[in-house]
């Protein structure tokens, strides 16, 4: 061995010029090490987790909000299509077997019903406390479809239903109309979803919009309507009170009903939209509420909900289950811009 001495008397001392080597760890020192490699791991993994759950639920929020702004629009341009007659017919007065037929509004709607199949134009059943959807009602929108020029035979495209598709069906008399019938039902998915049913030359078709929709509920902005009262007095064309469908029914007098539809000017829309399960990441509780038409607070009374919102219109204050779902309110007005015939 290589290194250096010193004498100091008789004892010679030797200088090792290498370094011991460790050669191993402890049982001791290797569960230190196992414990802290678990620790950063566990941590890691619930980053990972956290990070993962966030994504998911920013997808599903901005899948919200396109559902919504779909339908939204949708609705919207059928709402400014409502009661558009081609010029053709449009400048014809009614005649007076026209009058006397009692012609249905351009406008109309159920409140907390389904349409039936066999007729859903005049025909819906109430919906039960059972049903996915409870609480949802049905709007119906009729409208022309204009022609290139008047004789033409071929419909200039602008009007669609409610699949987005141009109809391409011409008017054959001055109350020959088509129409798009919004609702809720549930889908062969098993989800509650807004359909369409579409009026075709056959008969009616219907076709899902938009995969969960639980809750569809729409009010009427009226131009001098009384609740359930044959209509009277002048208009001036500008919606003073948000009523329901069954409101609109003057009982025992269908000519004061479908006049009391032709003051409609405006309707207001709100739903709920739900995504699948896991979503949200606070579970809700049996306190939660959600209002469709928005929730305000009473400053004389503190109760919660909007003037809109009603125990008697069942929808208008909805409980949403635990489930761990996230859902989003959507509401918008459409205000009508064709004359709706009175």
């Amino acid at each position: 061995m290589m290194g250096s001495t010193v004498s100091a008397g008789e004892i010679t001392i030797y200088r090792s010029a290498g370094r011991s080597r460790q050669s191993g760890l402890t049982l001791v020192e290797l569960m230190v090490a196992l414990v802290i490699s678990m620790l950063i791991s566990l941590a890691a993994v619930s980053a990972l987790v956290v990070s993962r759950q966030g994504f998911n639920t920013l997808d599903v929020t901005s899948q919200l909000r396109d559902n919504g702004r779909f339908v939204s629009d949708l609705v919207q341009r059928l709402g400014v299509q409502t009661g558009y007659k081609d010029v053709f017919y449009a400048t014809r007065e009614a005649s007076p077997t026209e009058v006397a037929a009692n012609i249905a509004s351009n406008i109309f709607g159920f409140n907390n019903a389904k349409p039936s199949a066999s007729d859903p134009l005049n025909t819906a059943p109430a919906r039960s406390a059972s049903e996915v959807g409870y609480g949802s009602d049905v709007l119906i929108l009729r409208y022309q479809s204009p022609e290139t020029f008047p004789g033409s035979g071929v419909a200039d495209g602008s009007m669609i239903d409610c699949m987005g598709r141009s109809i391409t069906a011409i008017p054959t008399s001055r109350d020959d109309r088509m129409a798009s019938i919004f609702h809720v039902a549930v889908g062969t998915d098993g989800e509650p979803s807004l359909m369409c049913t579409r009026q075709t030359g056959t008969g009616f078709d219907t076709q899902p919009l938009v995969q969960g929709v639980e809750d569809f509920q729409v009010l009427y902005g009226t131009d001098n309507v009384v609740a359930n009262t044959a209509p009277s007095g002048t208009t001036d064309s500008v919606p003073d009170n948000y009523l329901r469908a069954d409101q609109m029914t003057v009982a025992g007098d269908s000519v004061a009903t479908n006049n009391n539809w032709r003051r409609v000017r405006s309707i207001r829309v709100g739903m709920i939209l739900r995504v699948a399960p896991g979503a949200q990441q606070q579970p809700n509780t049996t306190t939660d509420r959600l209002y469709p038409f928005g929730a305000g607070k009473s400053s004389s009374t503190g109760t919660v909900g909007s003037a809109l919102s009603s125990t008697a219109d069942i929808g208008t204050i909805f409980t949403p289950p635990i489930d761990g779902r996230l859902r989003q309110v959507v509401s918008f007005t459409v205000h009508l811009r064709n004359d709706q015939g009175l």
